[in-house]
């Protein structure tokens, strides 16, 4: 399968490549720029978490080792709080004890929950408008409560027993229940502070790529122990490849669904734009939740509900995966497919059906 997905990014980059030389004529040339151009905010967003890791994960590990050792769990697993690409693998495999559970945890368990916890919902609390958090905030919870389902699949499919894999992710676990109680019973609150952790985190991976920069550029680092700029500018380097295909490669397949969509989405009662939101942002949240004004109400609280599992699988984490563990993308695309559809079900049938309309109708959400 890694290769038929390689064999599908590079015919992306041959098409986006061509179509830019000639000067953007079908469109595919803007998205195999776009690509390129991303290399920049995602060496900004994980590259000094990268370079922090090692510190981190020896700071951290007299705290958390102890802990998780205690209830059975492999610390790897305290990696799953930050996404996949922003620091969540380096620091799972920093802290395992065991490999195979380092590595899920870092790709499937971060890219499900970690990148929900410090990218999805303080990004989409802060870029939607005050009157949509509430639809926003109910579909975060329909994903937490469906998520199980993709963080289970993804384990079984990476060898990992399901017992095994079920106690490995009771902190998990039990974090979501603790958002969910959250959200349901003061959201306004959850948002501030998903907000300040999202801030806090900024500037922890902006702090270590100003020292990491420093110690290439000087050679003095009073931080020792953190791994070379160089290192992580590679794995930024190797996302940034795979999104020149992957982009294109995700336009295509947008434009070819379009049609089956609209038609599903008058089945469904929800807007076209809801239905495309859902496939804009399985390759990248920002853009579908821009979107998110133009939907009506059940598709908000859909593609929020989506979003826990699918966010970014057809860019930014498959390139991830296939430049540091291309064997586990069968699970990453497993797990996150199975929560997401899973999500899907749930919302829908929590929010029953209705036809849309021109203008944004009162749902039965």
């Amino acid at each position: 399968m890694n290769r038929v997905l390689m064999l599908i990014m590079a015919a992306g980059v041959i098409v986006g490549g061509i179509d830019s030389i000639r000067g953007n004529k079908r469109g595919y040339g803007e998205r195999f720029e776009e690509g390129f151009c991303l290399l920049g905010p995602t060496a900004l967003s994980m590259a000094g978490m990268i370079c922090l890791a090692p510190v981190l994960a020896d700071v951290l590990g007299r705290l958390i080792v102890p802990f998780y050792r205690k209830i059975g769990v492999d610390p790897a697993m305290f990696g799953s709080l930050l996404a996949i690409d922003m620091g969540g693998y380096q620091l799972a495999m920093e802290l395992a004890m065991d490999k195979s559970i380092g590595s899920y945890s870092g790709i499937v368990s971060g890219a499900i929950f970690g990148c929900t916890l410090v990218f999805t919902i303080p990004v989409g609390m802060g870029m939607i408008d005050k009157q949509e958090r509430q639809f926003f905030a109910r579909g975060i919870m329909y994903g937490l409560i469906t998520m199980p389902v993709g963080l289970l699949a993804g384990g079984v499919l990476a060898g990992i027993p399901l017992g095994r894999c079920f106690h490995q992710n009771l902190p998990t676990f039990a974090l979501a229940v603790l958002l969910l109680v959250g959200l349901w019973k003061n959201p306004d609150k959850m948002v501030r502070g998903f907000c300040g952790f999202a801030r806090g985190i900024r500037v922890v991976i902006l702090v270590g790529l100003i020292l990491a920069a420093v110690e290439y550029m000087c050679g003095i680092n009073p931080v020792k122990g953190m791994a070379p700029i160089k290192e992580a500018m590679d794995v930024v380097a190797s996302i940034g490849i795979v999104m020149l295909g992957s982009l294109p490669a995700a336009e295509f397949l947008q434009r070819l669904l379009k049609k089956p969509f609209t038609w599903l989405g008058g089945k469904l009662g929800m807007k076209p734009e809801s239905m495309a939101g859902l496939l804009v942002g399985s390759v990248s949240v920002i853009p579908a939740l821009a979107m998110y004004s133009n939907m009506d109400e059940k598709g908000k609280v859909v593609n929020a509900a989506f979003l826990v599992s699918a966010a970014s699988l057809l860019a930014a984490h498959i390139g991830f995966t296939i430049s540091t563990e291309p064997e586990l993308l069968g699970p990453l695309l497993g797990g996150k497919l199975s929560g997401a559809v899973a999500a899907l079900a749930l919302s829908l049938c929590m929010c029953g059906k209705e036809k849309p309309s021109g203008a944004v109708r009162k749902s039965a959400c």
